[in-house]
């Protein structure tokens, strides 16, 4: 037993895995950032209280339309090129970009720059997931992707933690820094084994479009997406808009934006941490999404429809939103395990970045219907529709936990 403990510490702390997981947690720092600063930095640009709402879905629309579109170049270039290509080339550009939004002047050059951003942001997670899936025995590839996604979402927290010691451009310095500084330890990480035997096959690889033209493919796509709808409803709009939440619900001190993002993903750390280990307790991914599913779905009639009027409590609404939250690294994980190695790292990287932009027409739909039903009717309507989509896909989804990830699409 002990040898078998020291078996899978040994593979469990692979280079691969922890460059890995530190790029995810720098990834996450410079994608929460925004969130953080987006007040200060917006009145730093002269921006009247009256358009911080609007001006603030923008930019984040804009970051997401970047993770959009970059989450298909970096997808269809990790299978075609390898997952490390992927790694490389993220990283820089998202880094270069960081430091970039730490000069912005106005609103247009913010609103571009966090697209620039956006695309290289996009490539992080899902080559970083493949990778681990791919060079981890399956019986303890679980335990990889939730220590990639655990120390993602500590980068997040990171973000708040530095935006509160620094001015917001000098946090944006430090994320592209800390990006630059990672690509030299990046130098030592080899391609995965699997991939490397694709390769040699000469296979159609990175075929994005095969996906829209076979119909099992494609439900098992829009499946993958749909279960991740409700992660980015709350990280979205309840927590990046949560200052304005609070004013419509009439508590007794404004919300800092900075604080209910940092307790949120602090809540998420943990949840992701629980939902990896009973994962790996019960050998099922379904039933522990399904779990959080309906906490999740909880948790935001919780934070909508409860009558309570401290701040104090609604941080700790907070904190549960993001411990209800944190089945992303499953989400993901499951992803990489539904398809084969030529499709592989195209998936894994599309689906959550599709999932983050679906923020868009989350936020369009949420901002129409606030003109008519008010801010936390509107909110509710469309978290319910996220929870409704999560779960009829997760109802006819595959169990992946025993799947050997050696074949092809």
């Amino acid at each position: 037993m002990p040898e078998e403990k020291n078996s899978t510490r040994k593979e469990l702390f692979r280079l691969p895995v922890i460059v890995a997981a530190l790029g995810y947690l720098v990834d996450m720092y410079d994608l929460f950032l925004f969130s953080v600063v987006r007040v200060p930095s917006l009145q730093s640009l002269g921006l009247p209280e009256e358009e911080m709402l609007g001006k603030g879905a923008l930019l984040l629309n804009m970051q997401m339309a970047g993770l959009l579109i970059g989450g298909i170049i970096w997808g269809v270039l990790g299978d075609k090129r390898g997952r490390l290509s992927v790694l490389f080339g993220s990283i820089l550009i998202y880094s270069l970009a960081n430091i970039a939004n730490g000069l912005v002047q106005s609103v247009p050059q913010y609103a571009l720059m966090r697209f620039i951003a956006g695309i290289g942001l996009a490539g992080e997670l899902g080559a970083g997931v493949t990778l681990v899936t791919e060079v981890l025995p399956k019986r303890i590839r679980g335990y990889g992707t939730t220590l990639v996604a655990t120390l993602g979402v500590i980068g997040a927290i990171l973000a708040y933690f530095m935006a509160d010691l620094f001015q917001w451009r000098i946090s944006y310095f430090i994320g592209g820094g800390l990006g630059l500084l990672l690509l030299v330890l990046r130098m030592r990480v080899f391609e995965s084994g699997i991939y490397l035997r694709t390769k040699a096959m000469q296979v159609s690889r990175g075929n994005f479009l095969s996906l829209f033209t076979h119909k099992k493919k494609l439900l098992k796509y829009l499946q993958c997406i749909a279960i991740g709808l409700p992660i980015w409803f709350v990280v979205g709009i309840l927590i990046t808009f949560s200052p304005e939440f609070g004013r419509a619900m009439g508590l007794n001190m404004p919300i800092v934006a900075g604080k209910a993002v940092m307790l949120a993903f602090a809540g998420q750390v943990v949840g992701d941490i629980a939902s990896g280990l009973f994962s790996q307790f019960f050998h099922s991914r379904k039933k522990i999404i399904a779990l959080f599913i309906g906490m999740s779905a909880i948790m935001v009639g919780i934070y909508l429809l409860l009558p309570f009027k401290e701040a104090n409590t609604f941080y700790i609404v907070c904190v549960l939103l993001g411990f209800a939250n944190g089945y992303w690294a499953l989400f993901v994980t499951v992803a990489a395990e539904l398809f084969g190695t030529n499709l592989r790292a195209t998936v894994a990287t599309t689906v959550p970045n599709f999932v983050r932009g679906a923020t868009i027409p989350l936020t369009i739909l949420f901002l129409w219907l606030k003109q008519y039903w008010g801010i936390l009717n509107s909110a509710g309507v469309v978290g319910l529709l996220t929870v409704l989509l999560a779960v009829i896909a997760l109802w006819w989804m595959d169990e992946t936990f025993e799947k050997d990830l050696d074949y092809l699409e």
